[in-house]
């Protein structure tokens, strides 16, 4: 597979801060971005430099004016030039692998999606490379691939553990890489997500910050100093244990009473066809919740005081400045909103500031986003290093 990737490699220490601060919080004028990073105007033109002659930063026109059209040293502001790259992401699930390809900002300009007939590594990774190929062909410019997987993800290269997949110890970043000819990043996909919300999203500029993903199961990051706290048990399956209500449900997954029996789509369809003998999806079950009947109704109101207990228990702990909800879950809040509130109230010191609680409607196309944002992180500027 040949590609046009633009010649940003590599980056020193000095370079790489400079475009992390342009490409996260840009345009920034000189001014600015010498204050942000504590450098002299004479050390910011050095190392500005050589990012504006590779073509990933540019001087763009502040109120208008082109840069040529005034006199003396330019003073535009500098910004990330976008398209001097793109980025396949992909988030593998059981059943399908999303694809988009993003600019260098992670705007996604494409999705591709394919069906999964087998979880064989083989196979799904000449799926991955028949969708590259596909993606290539109408974005010529990919400088990487990054891959989201629900699983333990050890040197952002080998698939440790993957429940989902039943995989062990597969080396997904090595087969792609020789399948594509990309250099190619591997994570585990909530830890993608973070770190695509962290720089782009909902905790861009925060200092603590909290991602929750409910559905197929249960998905904590968290942010502190403005970084990603990654630890040796992520993606463990923390949420089997985190008891939430010792008297609640015993599910085929997790324990009694804990975050995964009482807010997993499969847990929660488990319940309500265990209680009225007819087995539902999730939409439907939330549908007949909203419409009052009694036991999905109940199921419901149950995972909102879950969802609420949980929460309030982040806060209380992590005190984050923003916890944002997300995954195919969070229609959840739709129906058992105000309940997951209350609770949150309940549990929460009554002088304790509001939780700031962001839910964000999303598909599988912002997981495979994350995964490309992992690969602009490493591949391009060397961040976010284990």
């Amino acid at each position: 597979m040949t590609t046009g990737t633009a010649s940003w490699l590599p980056l020193s220490p000095g370079e790489r801060s400079v475009a992390i601060e342009v490409l996260v919080h840009g345009p920034l004028s000189r001014t600015e971005l010498a204050r942000r990073l504590d450098l002299s105007a004479g050390s910011l033109t050095r190392l500005t430099k050589p990012l504006i002659e590779s073509g990933l930063l540019v001087e763009v026109p502040e109120g208008g004016t082109p840069a040529e059209a005034r006199q003396g040293r330019p003073s535009q502001p500098l910004a990330v030039v976008a398209e001097s790259g793109s980025f396949i992401g992909f988030k593998i699930t059981e059943e399908m692998v999303y694809g988009v390809v993003t600019t260098l900002r992670s705007d996604i300009v494409a999705r591709h999606d394919r069906p999964l007939t087998t979880h064989d590594p083989d196979a799904v990774v000449e799926v991955l490379g028949e969708m590259a190929r596909e993606l290539a062909g109408t974005h010529p410019r990919l400088a990487g691939i990054g891959i989201g997987v629900g699983g333990l993800v050890e040197d952002r290269a080998v698939v440790a553990e993957s429940p989902f997949l039943q995989w062990r110890d597969v080396p997904l970043a090595a087969l792609v890489e020789e399948r594509t000819g990309l250099p190619v990043v591997v994570e585990n996909d909530v830890a993608a997500l973070v770190e695509s919300e962290t720089w782009f999203g909902a905790g861009r500029g925060l200092d603590r910050f909290v991602v929750l993903t409910i559905g197929a199961g249960i998905g904590y990051g968290l942010v502190l100093g403005g970084k990603r706290v990654s630890c040796a048990e992520e993606d463990r399956g923390f949420g089997r244990h985190w008891i939430l209500d010792p008297n609640g449900p015993l599910t085929p997954d997790g324990e009694r009473g804990s975050a995964v029996s009482l807010l997993t789509i499969p847990n929660i369809r488990y319940q309500v066809q265990a209680a009225t003998g007819r087995d539902r999806t999730y939409e439907e079950i939330l549908a007949l919740a909203a419409a009052g009947e009694p036991m999905p109704a109940r199921v419901v109101e149950e995972a909102g005081r879950a969802l609420g207990t949980l929460v309030a228990q982040i806060a209380n702990f992590a005190m984050p400045q923003k916890i944002l909800l997300a995954g195919e879950g969070v229609g959840l809040m739709d129906v058992s909103g105000e309940v997951v509130r209350d609770t949150i109230r309940s549990h929460r010191h009554p002088l304790a500031a509001p939780v700031e609680l962001e839910t964000k409607v999303s598909d599988f196309h912002d997981w495979a986003r994350g995964a490309a944002v992992l690969a602009i992180q490493v591949l391009v500027l060397g961040a976010a290093e284990a």
